[in-house]
């Protein structure tokens, strides 16, 4: 939704098909009519969830016939919800030179820029927080960007921040082309090793992971209906014999 309100975004709605309208009052504006519409759908839901707890919260039980009486709309509510939120994420347009453009615009790389001095130098997390924390503030001071902050710049504040603690290395430890990679967004998501994280090879895993847990589902969902099916077959033989 905050991309609506920039100039320039980086993440919206193909338009037109159902999935954007024209503002009533600002000519120049596109609403994500789809993804109002799923909010308030997802909203709903939510509602629904609750509603035999807000009906038996304070009701003695059996005064009242505390069984959820719309449970059956439940998971058609649920199924509109799932297919509007597919429905967004294939009408999704996204402008990689433009995110990029906005990641390059603030320092969100600070702490790669401490982690990369933790892991590759040694230098305990603390202080290489700090003398990422004084670049942030000498670079928004001058309206520097990280692409345009030069290694230079950054030895400078480095020998300032290591007069005043001992245990920092005299010299900046880092080399220049690990300023520039520390400092490169693409760079970041690459070089990531934790398991969950951005990095493509392990987006890969989480998303055949889905997959196979989803075929899972499936299977369970399919054999759990055969059994049902058969034992209400059952149970109807049964009952004719007794007739």
């Amino acid at each position: 939704m905050q991309q609506y309100a920039q100039p320039r975004p980086w993440i919206i709605l193909k338009e037109g098909g159902g999935n954007t309208y024209v503002s009533s009052a600002m000519p120049q504006k596109r609403n994500p009519g789809l993804l109002n519409s799923c909010r308030t759908d997802a909203s709903t839901l939510l509602g629904m969830s609750v509603e035999a707890m807000f009906r038996s919260h304070n009701i003695p039980a059996g005064m009242a016939d505390g069984r959820l009486s719309g449970a059956r709309d439940i998971m058609p509510q649920a199924s509109k919800v799932l297919t509007s939120m597919d429905k967004i994420l294939n009408n999704l347009v996204i402008d990689p030179a433009r995110s990029l453009e906005e990641l390059n615009l603030d320092w969100t790389c600070s702490q790669e820029i401490a982690d990369e001095l933790m892991k590759n130098h040694g230098i305990p997390f603390r202080m290489g927080h700090h003398f990422a924390s004084e670049i942030v503030t000498y670079a928004r001071a001058h309206d520097i960007t990280p692409r345009d902050f030069t290694y230079e710049d950054a030895k400078a504040i480095y020998a300032k921040v290591s007069v005043s603690d001992p245990n920092l290395p005299r010299s900046f430890p880092m080399t220049e082309e690990e300023w520039q990679h520390a400092k490169d967004p693409a760079s970041i998501v690459r070089n990531r090793k934790v398991k969950g994280g951005p990095q493509p090879a392990e987006l890969d895993k989480m998303i055949q992971m889905a997959k196979d847990d989803l075929a899972d589902n499936k299977a369970w969902t399919e054999e759990t209906e055969k059994k049902l099916a058969s034992a209400e077959q059952k149970l109807n033989q049964d009952f004719d014999k007794l007739l």
